[in-house]
């Protein structure tokens, strides 16, 4: 993400509940058995943003 963007609230704080797995699997462990690890924590982290913000941005305008 370059500095021009600009991200309304994007200083806000979320809460997301995400496993010990899931977190080390953001973070770039791997789970070469176990892929479905890594997508539902971004399913989760995506549904917060789907959720939240985009809804609200089409609220908004």
């Amino acid at each position: 993400m370059n500095s021009s963007t600009r991200i309304p609230q994007g200083d806000d704080t979320v809460k997301v509940e995400l496993t010990v797995k899931e977190v080390l699997a953001l973070s770039g462990a791997k789970f070469p058995n176990n892929h479905s690890i890594e997508v539902s924590a971004r399913k989760k982290l995506k549904s917060i943003i789907e959720d939240h913000y985009i809804e609200e941005y089409k609220r908004s305008h």
